[in-house]
């Protein structure tokens, strides 16, 4: 088992609040991913949940029994930090076999649950390596290994991939949610990166300012964000926000995802002149700066020619439209 619940947790560095009354569920199993931006809290709850940090309130339960008074190294958890945090003097195996001996553990078991890590992070012929003979991807599955062989209740994940290149965080976060299929472990990651909470999560907890803003599975916060924050925040690009009064409507805001406008040269009901293209090959972006809405952004699938300054028209998939409040709290569906 590996379920954990917070129940009201707050956190105060003198008098101020950093983490503000979150309540959530993580469920055996479940792979589930902390997100915002840089100061939102989601390095200080996972250091709450590995008892690394005290909560100020609240409770924190692993399978069910309270956590708050127990020791970081009793909770059966396992945590991966940033940094690799590897003996250098120490091998692979000996860097990821390190914990299981200093528990006591025989060498022959020692060695088969070092063997299995290996195996499971393609590090067969790399056990006898020292760590500067590891490039930055393999130093990083070493770390993860080291987690893996004490068969934790919990994983704990602390922007792992943020000091890799971008080849590396792609691969190496494949491999991630390869090793959650295989050992079926509940798994709680922390980024600042909404693609990787995307590509990972089974749930996606966003938050701001301390707080939970919404939790759902990917495609959830993407297709039905709560507020104009999460509709902001998940998705690359990200959503195009328009002030529906100029769409003949008040105190509202219009959301609409790059992919759901469309685009014709020439005026339209949404006119403007083309600011920016960026060609990717799979993709073309078109950045229209069409006033009184600002810069919008349109996403077409396949290579597409704009020229900057060219006077387009942009059209609105009304069906896939966000209407938000004028606080910002998701309302209903464009144009009812």
């Amino acid at each position: 088992m590996g379920t954990l619940e917070l129940k009201s947790v707050t956190k105060a560095f003198g008098a101020t609040e950093v983490i503000k009354g979150v309540n959530l569920e993580v469920r055996d199993g479940e792979f589930c991913v902390f997100v915002g931006p840089s100061g939102c809290g989601k390095s200080t709850l996972l250091r709450i949940i590995a008892g690394l940090e005290d909560a100020s309130a609240g409770d924190i339960l692993l399978d069910g029994a309270r956590v708050n008074d127990v020791a970081p190294a009793k909770r059966e958890l396992a945590m991966v930090f940033q940094s690799y945090a590897l003996y250098p003097h120490l091998t692979v195996r000996d860097n990821m076999g390190l914990a299981l001996k200093q528990a006591g553990i025989a060498k022959p078991d020692i060695r088969a649950a070092t063997d299995r890590a290996g195996a499971m992070l393609s590090l067969e012929k790399l056990m006898d390596r020292r760590p500067a003979e590891l490039s930055g991807g393999q130093r990083q599955r070493v770390a993860i290994g080291r987690a893996i062989v004490r068969t934790p209740k919990l994983f704990l994940f602390d922007e792992p991939l943020s000091n890799l290149d971008a080849a590396l965080r792609v691969a190496t976060r494949i491999e991630i949610a390869k090793l959650h299929r295989d050992l079926g472990a509940t798994m709680i990651y922390v980024t600042h990166d909404q693609v990787e909470a995307m590509t990972l999560a089974d749930r996606i907890v966003v938050l701001r300012d301390g707080r939970v803003e919404q939790v759902g599975s990917p495609m959830q916060l993407y297709n039905d964000p709560d507020n104009t924050f999460v509709a902001g925040f998940i998705g690359s690009p990200q959503m195009n926000f328009l002030k529906s009064a100029a769409l003949g409507k008040r105190g509202e805001t219009l959301g609409i995802r790059p992919e759901h406008l469309t685009i014709q040269r020439g005026a339209g009901a949404i006119s403007g002149n083309v600011s920016h293209v960026e060609k990717l090959g799979g993709e073309t972006l078109v950045y229209v700066q069409a006033d009184p809405h600002g810069l919008l952004t349109v996403r077409l699938f396949g290579e597409h020619d704009f020229s900057v300054g060219e006077t387009v028209g942009l059209t609105i998939l009304e069906d896939r439209a966000l209407i938000f409040d004028d606080k910002g709290q998701r309302v209903r569906h464009f144009p009812a």
